[in-house]
Formats: C-alpha cells, sequence, structure tokens
C-alpha cells in the first residue's frame, strides 16, 4: 500500500544513501581518532587535567561519537528501507492499474 508518490520515495531513497555514507565514515573517522574531529567531541571541563585522565577522557569522547554515527547511519538504513518499499509499492500499483486500463 502506497503511503507517498514515486518521486516522494525516490528523494528519501538518495537523501538516506547520502547519510548513510556521510554518518558511516565520519564514525569511522571518530573510531580512528581523526584529530580533524577533536573539536567536536564533549569533554567535561576540568581546572587542570592530568595526561592519563585528558587521554581517557578523550577516547571515551571518540567511541561515543563513533557509536552514535553509526546508530544514525543504521537509522538512515530504515528510512532506505522504507522509501524502497514505497518505491516498489507504488510500482506495482501503476502496473496494475495500467494493467486494468489495458483490458
Amino acid at each position: 500500500m502506497p503511503l507517498c508518490g514515486q518521486k516522494t520515495a525516490t528523494a528519501c531513497a538518495l537523501l538516506s544513501v547520502w547519510g548513510i555514507i556521510q554518518l558511516g565514515l565520519t564514525g569511522l573517522a571518530s573510531y580512528l581518532h581523526s584529530p580533524a574531529l577533536v573539536e567536536d567531541l564533549q569533554v567535561p571541563d576540568k581546572e587542570s587535567w592530568t595526561a592519563p585522565e585528558l587521554a581517557r577522557s578523550l577516547e571515551t569522547a571518540y567511541e561515543t561519537t563513533a557509536l552514535n554515527c553509526w546508530i544514525a547511519s543504521l537509522l538512515y538504513l530504515c528510512t532506505l528501507c522504507l522509501s524502497a518499499h514505497q518505491f516498489w509499492s507504488n510500482y506495482r500499483a501503476h502496473k496494475d492499474q495500467f494493467k486494468a486500463e489495458r483490458f
């Protein structure tokens, strides 16, 4: 049963693919501790850090960021599956309608 049109399903599928790629790569960069992402990490403010405490805090922040990106990427995968289903449903509905009009 189609819930949205074929063009909307296609647009959502394309956005989902982009989201999967973007968030998957960002999660991978976070997992590999990319220095470019250090400004985006949420590290608690402390007046004095020791080197092991800071390293442990950065490690936790990188892992959390990577996990959050991968979870969001999986949600985009769910959206992609829903969009593909809607695309297929619209295709079947139009195909059946064309057959009914033909005969």
